[in-house]
């Protein structure tokens, strides 16, 4: 621990002891404890480097004035200590009272009696309920919350949970189970499962095989066994006889056991689950027949833990929560029996009899509202299909249905033989849905008639009909015709009243189609028109969402696996369905200049994806080709939006990554210092980051790593020596590439950045860029290759920082610079720069966080200090607190 930490924390724990309030930001007093708790975990203890810590703790103990916060924060501090068994001793000591009483430090609270002071210890006047409440602080939620937190902490070992059976804290943590704040409810929650552990692992000491000997070694003893057994017994209990509700106002209650059950069941191992499990069976039982709406959920996720943490070989047979699930699948409430179907697939519980039953539950709304069979009359309990009929002519039946489209990915990936229908089926019956959807009933005559006057228009129906669809296009079941689904979004695409979301999940599933099936060959030609005229109307949409929706689907196609044609041959989607680059381009082009950022961010993205073929290619430049790019420039020197810079600077290192070599692009070679410079000098930090990813991808090309030598090379003096004077000339070549494409002035300007992220970037990379040139002894590299220094502020920090200008030089530059004259152009040696800018240093400054000095332990100590101070100054007016800093 840092010696000027050690030197200031007393002083801190004196005023923090002496507040009347808490502290202006309370997060300072998490922010302490967190770094005591750091302290801890590197194996120091506590005591032995803060001894004024236990003094702080009595001291706050016995005078019960400080601020909840700092209260809260005492407690907690008192579970860290006592974590460690030579901390639990050190708090079982009496009451201290230190002689020289800090003058602000009041007397102990009027309802301390002076018996108590002389008989309790600061463990157990800390862990007092009673004292607390005496006081009349345990009110306040806040102090709760650290009573049952710090309680948490201190509960490691078996003499914290022998004191905590003596004192009889149980009983308490119990009733905080049903405390009127949620977090302190949810914090005692966390608390009670902690303890089960704690006595699981405890009493399982001595078990196996272990000795009575090797047991009390470890600490553990008769009575620590008769405590976990105690613990156990009065916790399984409590549970017992809080799981079924007697009347509303205990369903918050319930639910919550319910849901710390489904924890425990998760962690515990035998024998403490199997006694969970028989205490609770009966009301686990009752709940199932209960159906009680607003438990449905908390009850199978217990049920779905039990059953998949027992064996068959366990005390308490499996079919007996199997049965239990298949109570709750058969509830006569709807509603209740779709989130249970739903709950249980989503868990992928590999009981192919229960995965069936909520297959067939959550297929039932769809067979009634389609008329399209998925499900065997004679396998479907007929009570359950009348109610849930009569369920759906309710507005609830958005929901159900809904709920039954959203479970449809773990329904495709589940065995044919579990599955009630096969899965071309339920592409129908979907399909039937998005037609009800438009207003069309004319293919669902055998459906629920009441339901189409809610699902008619619905978009949050479409919604989830449409990812439903592309979950159903990953399933190598389905064999249906393209045709029918191809025609249904089209027309989707084609309606005016289509949301924008909805439009763009048809896109979505058009791609997850388009990319399954090979053969396009069903694909009329009025069909391939009609998806043009959808897509061009799309691409004018006067709501931009639709805009950039088909502007990203065009790019998404271009990138879609090859297809057949009727005649046969290997076409790209694209080409085959829409005409490929002829249309795509002009159409993303006209998008470039959206008014929308967004949408030129898409287009641009697009753009890159539909020309990547030709680029790979290598084919010849285009004129439109030079339109976009010199559109493109236009874009990163002139966009307000920072969405389209980024985009176009990601165009050029798309471009760059597929080419095959600089001489097949050189176009792009071209443009590159333009785009580095301009990037380089963007206010967007993202757009600099981009750009220097770029000058990356142009240093790996200059600078690839170099071959291993191969074992049974020739190594003669004079082959050395003429390879060495190859790879010098190769080496000069490379480096004179980089410096006039921009590369390292992009660097350069990078690498004194005010964003943490681009200056860490720029500095890696001319590490990079060092270890490739820059030999420890001097080469013909040092003196030959000069990078120009532009009359920029970032040139002349560079010059700084390399000590080579004098301050007159600096402040002549500085003063042209703000008068709007143009600063003279230097130039540096690349090398000479590499080795003089302390890169290395900067690396290691530039890895810590941005607030490493300020967020710091002294820092946090001396803003206590500081905040405390107008409480220590009565003369101090209101309004001129110092505020702590929030970092």
């Amino acid at each position: 621990m840092d010696s000027e930490c050690v030197s200031i924390l007393p002083r801190v724990c004196e005023v923090l002891a002496a507040s009347g309030s808490s502290l202006p930001d309370d997060t300072s007093l998490e922010k302490l404890l967190d770094w005591l708790t750091t302290i801890t975990q590197t194996g120091v203890s506590l005591l032995e480097a803060c001894p004024c810590l236990l003094d702080f703790l009595s001291n706050v103990a016995l005078n019960a004035t400080p601020g909840p916060g700092i209260l809260s924060f005492t407690l907690k501090l008192a579970g860290l200590i006592g974590a460690s068994e030579d901390g639990f001793k050190a708090l079982e000591v009496g009451l201290r009272q230190p002689n020289n009483r800090h003058p602000c430090i009041p007397f102990p609270h009027p309802s301390i009696a002076m018996s108590t002071l002389q008989e309790c210890s600061v463990l157990e006047l800390v862990f007092s309920p009673h004292h607390w409440q005496e006081s009349g602080l345990w009110e306040d939620p806040s102090l709760r919350i650290g009573w049952i937190q710090g309680l948490k902490a201190i509960l490691q070992h078996s003499k914290a949970l022998g004191f905590f059976v003596q004192a009889d804290l149980l009983e308490p943590l119990l009733q905080l189970q049903t405390d009127s704040s949620l977090f302190v409810a949810s914090a005692a929650n966390q608390t009670l499962a902690h303890v089960l552990l704690l006595s699981q692992s405890l009493s399982s000491v001595g078990r196996d095989g272990t000795n009575k000997r090797d047991a009390e070694h470890n600490g553990v003893g008769v009575e620590t066994n008769q405590n976990c057994s105690g613990v156990v017994s009065k916790v399984s209990e409590y549970l017992n006889k809080s799981l079924v509700p007697r009347e509303t106002s205990q369903l918050p209650h319930s639910r919550q056991i319910l849901k710390l059950l489904t924890q425990l069941l998760v962690q515990v191992r035998p024998p403490l689950r199997d006694t969970l499990l028989l205490t609770v069976l009966d009301s686990l039982e009752e709940l199932a027949t209960k159906s009680c709406s607003q438990l449905t959920l908390p009850l199978v996720d217990v049920l779905l833990a039990a059953n998949s943490s027992l064996g068959d070989s366990d005390r308490i047979p499996k079919q007996r929560i199997g049965q239990l699930l298949s109570l709750v699948l058969d509830m006569k409430k709807p509603a209740d029996v779709i989130q249970a179907a739903a709950a249980l697939m989503r868990s992928r519980q590999t009981d192919p009899d229960h995965s069936a039953h909520a297959a067939r539950v959550l297929l039932l709304p769809l067979d009634i509202v389609t008329g399209v069979s998925l499900l065997d009359k004679n396998c479907t309990a007929e009570e359950l299909r009348i109610l849930m009929t009569e369920q759906l002519k309710s507005k609830t039946c958005i929901s159900m249905i809904c709920m039954c489209l959203t479970n449809m990915p773990q329904i495709t990936v589940m065995a044919p033989d579990c599955l009630p229908c096969p899965q071309s089926l339920v592409v129908r019956a979907v399909l039937s849905l998005l037609r009800l959807c438009r207003g069309d009933c004319s293919s669902s005559s055998a459906g629920c008639v009441a339901v189409f006057r809610f699902v008619t228009g619905s978009s949050k129906v479409q919604r989830c009909a449409m990812e439903a669809l592309s979950a159903l296009s990953k399933s190598p079941e389905v064999k249906i015709g393209l045709a029918e689904l191809f025609k249904l979004l089209t027309e989707y695409l084609n309606c005016p009243s289509s949301e924008p979301s909805v439009l763009q999940k048809s896109y979505k599933v058009l791609i997850n189609w388009i990319g399954v099936c090979t053969d396009l060959s069903c694909i009329s030609d009025q069909l391939r028109e009609d998806l043009t005229q959808a897509v061009r109307k799309r691409a004018c949409d006067t709501r931009w969402e639709a805009r950039d929706s088909t502007v990203e689907f065009l790019g998404h196609l271009a990138e879609a696996r090859s297809c057949r044609t009727p005649g046969g041959e290997e076409r790209e989607p694209s080409n085959a369905l829409l005409g490929g680059r002829a249309f795509a381009v002009p159409l993303l082009k006209e998008a470039l200049q959206d008014p929308e950022s967004y949408v030129r961010a898409s287009s641009i993205a697009a753009l890159a994806q539909t020309l990547t073929p030709s680029w790979q290619q290598g084919a010849a430049v285009t004129q439109e080709q030079v339109e976009i790019v010199a559109r493109l420039q236009e874009i990163l020197s002139q966009d307000s939006e920072g969405f389209a810079r980024r985009a176009v600077v990601k165009y050029f290192i798309a471009w760059f990554s597929s080419c095959s070599s600089p001489t097949s692009c050189s176009l792009l070679m071209q443009h590159v210092p333009a785009i580095l410079s301009r990037g380089a000098a963007d206010l967007d930090w993202e757009v600099k980051l981009h750009t220097l990813e770029l000058a990356e991808l142009l240093l790996d090309q200059a600078f690839p790593d170099p071959a291993p030598p191969h074992p049974y090379a020739a190594t003669s003096e004079g082959l050395i020596r003429g390879h060495a004077e190859d790879e010098e000339s190769g080496l000069l070549g490379s480096l004179t590439g980089v410096v006039d494409r921009g590369v390292v002035s992009a660097l350069f300007c990078g690498l004194v950045d005010c964003d943490r992220p681009v200056a860490l970037k720029a500095c890696q990379l001319l590490l990079k860029l060092r270890a490739a040139v820059c030999p420890p002894t001097a080469s013909a590299a040092d003196t030959r290759v000069s990078c120009k220094l532009p009359g920029r502020s970032w040139a002349q920090e560079i010059t700084k920082i390399q000590g080579t200008n004098t301050d007159s030089q600096r402040g002549s530059a500085v003063g042209s610079e703000a008068r709007g004259e143009a600063v003279e152009e230097s130039s540096v040696g690349v090398c000479e720069a590499l080795r003089s800018l302390n890169l290395d240093e900067k690396l290691s400054i530039l890895t810590q966080s941005s607030d490493h000095v300020y967020n710091s332990p002294l820092s946090l100590l001396q803003d206590i200090l500081t905040a405390s101070t107008p409480n220590s100054h009565p003369t101090c007016e209101p309004g001129q607190e110092v505020i702590v800093d929030c970092y």
